[in-house]
């Protein structure tokens, strides 16, 4: 499984010490660094900082190497262009504009993470009959699968591409039965194909056709308020029909 060994990177930003390489520069190396480090998380194309220093080829190329060999700079790769070389100053993480995010790693998206995650999606969600995104994460962060922690983010846009995908529904939760265990008024997920192992569908109860699991003004929703069932067009087209 992708990413079932090693550790995540840190995002926190490393200062150079007071015995920094840095302060031991040459003129073309201290003016090629200041121009890579201004470009912060975002890095800097090999031409870009040739025309910005308007240094020789020759010269920028063997500062670049005196620059890498010191862990000043390093060599990132930029998902929109990965055939050129980009750089950055050592002590920033590459922005998601040149990795791609968290589904990519080196530069490449990684399904295998992305297919293991949207299993265990749906093997929670049907586990549980109905859960929210923090549940499911809980429950994700806590079987030990993925040596990188699994964000919320994470699981929300691999809930939201499940819900496109048809294989789970968005509803609103009415706070009994199955509902029970999430408040009322919040939204969760429950299947509506393959759920549980061996293909056995999931079973939808009576409940999530009524429109009060996906109203929005369930929460204030009273027998004798100016919100009630006796008063909701949309409950009494549901019991015409």
């Amino acid at each position: 499984m992708s990413r079932s060994q090693g550790s995540s990177s840190s995002l926190k930003r490393k200062r150079p010490g007071l015995s920094s390489p840095s302060q031991s520069l040459t003129d073309h190396e201290r003016k090629l660094y200041d121009v890579i480090r201004s470009r912060k998380d975002m890095g800097i194309w090999t031409r870009d900082m040739k025309k910005e220093t308007n240094l020789p080829d020759n010269v920028v190329n063997k500062s670049l190497k005196a620059l890498h060999a010191k862990n000043l700079i390093k060599e990132v790769v930029n998902i929109q262009n990965k055939g050129r070389k980009h750089y950055m100053a050592a002590e920033f993480q590459p922005s998601k504009e040149l990795t791609g995010g968290s589904w990519y790693v080196a530069g490449s998206l990684d399904t295998d993470f992305i297919r293991s995650l949207r299993m265990f999606c749906v093997k929670y969600i049907a586990e549980e009959k109905v859960a929210t995104v923090e549940k499911v994460t809980e429950l994700i962060r806590g079987n030990g699968a993925f040596a990188v922690e699994v964000t919320k983010q994470q699981v929300e846009e691999i809930v939201r591409a499940l819900v496109l995908d048809d294989e789970v529904m968005e509803v609103m939760s009415n706070g009994t039965e199955e509902f029970g265990s999430v408040p009322v008024g919040n939204v969760c997920y429950k299947c509506v194909g393959k759920g549980r192992s061996g293909g056995v569908k999931a079973i939808i109860g009576a409940m999530a056709s009524i429109p009060c699991g996906v109203c929005p003004r369930i929460s204030l929703c009273t027998p004798d308020g100016v919100i009630s069932p006796r008063t909701c067009v949309y409950y009494t087209k549901w019991l015409d029909f």
